[in-house]
């Protein structure tokens, strides 16, 4: 039922001059779940676009007057992120190779199985970007932040409502996750948004300069401060200061910073005057500062200081719904510097970008899209491209049988591990008899004997 709750949202448009398949397909997607309007030809379809704002468009190819290509032509000017699948009892390989070439998602030659209609229909859906719609002024301070996930929706709901505190807050994530995207977030949504918004990276200061950078310095303070200095903590009263890859903070100077936290003012370096100060501070890491507190490279009253609440920003891993939005966002950009005459992606491409691991997150989807752009040739980037971009250093994401095959290889390792090679032992542990637990030790070629002191 939540699978149909879903698809109703989701508005499709076909084009046909045939009355009798028009009201075919519409019955087929309806009983899918999927909100349809039918149009008799291209034109009374251009009319029903101003109103109906589907999320894609399905034409037959030879129609009177105005036909499927050039109804694509005009359906990608004014929206050229919508999806267009084309239909035709005249397919042949040159016209589905030639519409593809020009952005047709999909090439559909007739008569065609309700399976195959539906499958195309929930492909083009899924990897294509949302129609932009206008962001709500209420929505206003998340403007930036690109995402469509039930994971980032519940990150963001959660932010919005901290951010009306001036709690202090740390956010953990994986490197090139967004982690300042999401403070400059907190910042619009928090009452200081008409103050100053400052970020530094902790760890790309040396530690001789990071207590000058951050609580500034008086003229003469050490060799070369020709001048007085105000410091970020100073430059930002009243507004957010977000301190980036706070776990490689140096030890000696995680106490200053404790105490100007704890007291509310800073001293410059040289000078004898405190400075009152009143700063919001938002800190992130991808680092456990947990473990970094049991290693003594992390001060325990510090980490309780900066993580009063705590948010969890996920890798772009588990956000893949996002994928779409984000490279359509990233090749958009690409555009207006580079002038390139690239409009989007092919299924494959696209599938591809889906299903990678991403272990550099966003700012590597960043760097594969503006590569591939760099080196196309046509209006579409394909798979070949990303698959260069991607280096092949990222395999694809596995399958549900390789990803099952692969934890229960691992779990019955560790379990021989953990008992020394002791089979009755491992097979009580895992709640299951010793045939069963021999025949899973076969199944993955282990042997208990090689794990036997």
């Amino acid at each position: 039922m939540k699978n149909i709750n879903n698809q109703l949202k989701k508005k499709i448009l076909i084009v046909d001059d045939d009355p009798n398949l028009l009201r075919l397909l519409g019955i087929r997607l309806s009983a899918a779940g999927y909100n349809v309007e039918s149009a008799a030809s291209a034109k009374i379809a251009l009319g029903i676009l101003k109103s109906f704002h589907p999320h894609m468009v399905i034409s037959d190819l030879r129609m009177e007057g105005m036909d499927g290509m050039a109804l694509f032509e005009q359906v990608r000017k004014q929206y050229p992120h919508m999806p267009v699948v084309i239909m035709t009892a005249h397919g042949t390989i040159p016209d589905a190779i030639n519409a593809t070439k020009q952005g047709v998602f999909s090439f559909l030659t007739k008569p065609f199985e309700s399976q195959e209609l539906l499958e195309t229909v929930k492909k083009a859906i899924q990897l294509q970007p949302s129609i932009t719609q206008d962001i709500p002024k209420e929505s206003a301070w998340r403007a930036s932040i690109i995402s469509r996930s039930a994971i980032m929706e519940s990150l963001l709901q959660q932010t919005n409502q901290v951010a009306q505190s001036d709690f202090s807050l740390l956010i953990h994530s994986a490197s090139g996750t967004g982690k300042e995207l999401l403070a400059k977030a907190i910042h619009q949504a928090s009452n200081r948004h008409n103050k100053p918004f400052t970020a530094i990276n902790c760890a790309a200061i040396p530690e001789q300069l990071l207590e000058s950078e951050l609580f500034g310095h008086v003229k003469g303070a050490f060799t070369g401060a020709g001048k007085n200095h105000i410091g970020l903590f100073q430059a930002t009263d009243g507004g957010t200061l977000f301190l980036d890859e706070i776990g490689d903070m140096p030890m000696s100077f995680q106490v200053k910073l404790l105490r100007a936290l704890q007291e509310k003012e800073i001293r410059p370096v040289g000078s004898t005057q405190s400075i009152k100060i009143d700063v919001r501070i938002i800190s992130a890491t991808h680092k456990n500062l947990q473990q970094a507190i049991i290693d003594k490279t992390f001060r325990e009253d510090l980490y309780y200081r900066l993580n009063v609440v705590e948010l969890e920003l996920p890798p772009l891993s588990q956000r893949r719904e996002d994928i779409p939005l984000l490279a359509q966002h990233f090749l958009s950009h690409v555009e207006v510097k580079s002038y390139s005459k690239v409009k989007g992606f092919s299924a494959e491409a696209m599938e591809l970008l889906i299903s990678a691991p991403w272990p550099g997150n966003i700012r590597q989807l960043q760097n594969v899209v503006e590569q591939s752009v760099a080196l196309s040739t046509g209006s579409l980037i394909n798979a070949s491209l990303v698959k260069s971009a991607l280096r092949e250093e990222t395999s694809q994401l596995p399958s549900f049988q390789e990803a099952r095959d692969q934890f229960e290889r691992d779990y019955l390792a560790n379990l021989l591990k953990m008992t020394a090679g002791n089979v009755s032992q491992a097979a009580r542990i895992a709640q299951r008899n010793r045939t069963e637990f021999y025949k899973l030790l076969n199944r993955h070629h282990l042997n208990a004997e090689a794990f036997r002191e």
